[in-house]
């Protein structure tokens, strides 16, 4: 298996001041990539996370995880880099504990704070780690339904 636990696809309007992704940037089993019309990602037996998929299970263990990282109106875009036959998975409706604010209303009810999808996935792929969330503002309150859903 490699060390790389996760790529991460940023998009380049992503704000760094409010992303939760940004203090995980320096660790090493994390890979960030900026989007740009020229990135290709080979994504063939990777997983990657969509709300419109079966769920992720134990059966995904030991196969990469590619996080789209991004507002829901540029995933289409994201998307795009992806080469291969990726495996879409999604996560169970685990609620988020960051306060949204979209005027567009395009945030699924299932969708997560991109470090919570990333905590989550890893979690239910067999990789525990709970300090990937330790400079996340909400943690306490992510974990708390975490454990509700017995995840």
């Amino acid at each position: 298996m490699s060390s790389i636990l996760a790529t991460i696809v940023r998009h380049p309007d992503e704000n760094l001041a409010k992303c939760t992704l940004e203090p995980l940037r320096l660790r090493k089993e994390l890979s960030f990539f900026q989007f740009s019309a020229s990135l290709e990602i080979e994504a063939t037996d990777a997983i990657v996370l969509s709300v419109d998929a079966p769920l992720i299970s134990a059966a995904d263990a030991g196969r990469p995880l590619i996080l789209l990282d991004g507002n829901w109106k540029h995933v289409p875009k994201l998307k795009s880099c992806l080469r291969g036959m990726p495996i879409y998975r999604s996560l169970p409706r685990v609620p988020t504990a960051y306060p949204r604010r979209n005027d567009e209303g395009l945030d699924p009810a299932e969708g997560l704070a991109s470090v919570e999808a990333l905590y989550l996935a890893l979690k239910l792929l067999g990789y525990d780690d709970p300090s990937l969330l330790s400079q996340y503002h909400w943690r306490e309150q992510f974990l708390k339904s975490v454990s509700l859903f017995k995840i």
